[in-house]
């Protein structure tokens, strides 16, 4: 059966990165969860504005729907998204029963300091804390979540993920 993977967590926490070094590792197509936004929410992102739920309701949409038409074809699909808070993840749970969430989790300063030294068109680091603010940490009621530790070598994370029973 073929698997839908949300790689959540905050801007900075490696979604991207991850995404496209663990995607040939378990035969799946990465998708940028940031390229299906609508282009009113990146003038938002890319002005130093916080996006409120209703602005992300119709990017949740498409994204479950984009992974859902993965899992239908039988390929596995990788979409990076933020996946803030239990709604979100909720939204995108609705009909998609082979989601899986990998929760990239690391702190405040990890993170900072990451996101410090790079360009992102958008999400400028000053939204890192609302970030921060809004997240809803995945509970144990959520048996969909797997959570790796982002302070340690990207192959590390990859094959912490890869081997996830959750994953296979």
């Amino acid at each position: 059966m073929a698997k839908f993977i949300i790689l959540m967590g905050v801007s900075g926490s490696g979604k991207t990165v991850i995404g496209k070094a663990l995607a040939p590792v378990i035969n799946a197509e990465f998708i940028d969860g940031d390229n299906l936004h609508a282009q009113r929410n990146v003038d938002k992102m890319a002005a130093g504005i916080p996006l409120t739920d209703a602005d992300r309701q119709d990017w949740l949409e498409l994204i479950a729907q984009v992974g859902h038409k993965h899992v239908a074809a039988g390929t596995n699909c990788i979409i990076a998204c933020s996946a803030l808070k239990r709604a979100y993840r909720d939204l995108l749970r609705k009909d998609n029963d082979s989601i899986c969430f990998v929760y990239l989790k690391g702190s405040f300063e990890l993170i900072h300091e990451r996101i410090s030294k790079r360009s992102h068109q958008y999400m400028p680091s000053s939204l890192l804390e609302s970030q921060f603010n809004t997240l809803e940490e995945p509970q144990n009621d959520e048996k969909d979540v797997f959570v790796v530790s982002i302070d340690q070598e990207i192959p590390r994370i990859v094959d912490e993920i890869a081997k996830a029973e959750i994953i296979s």
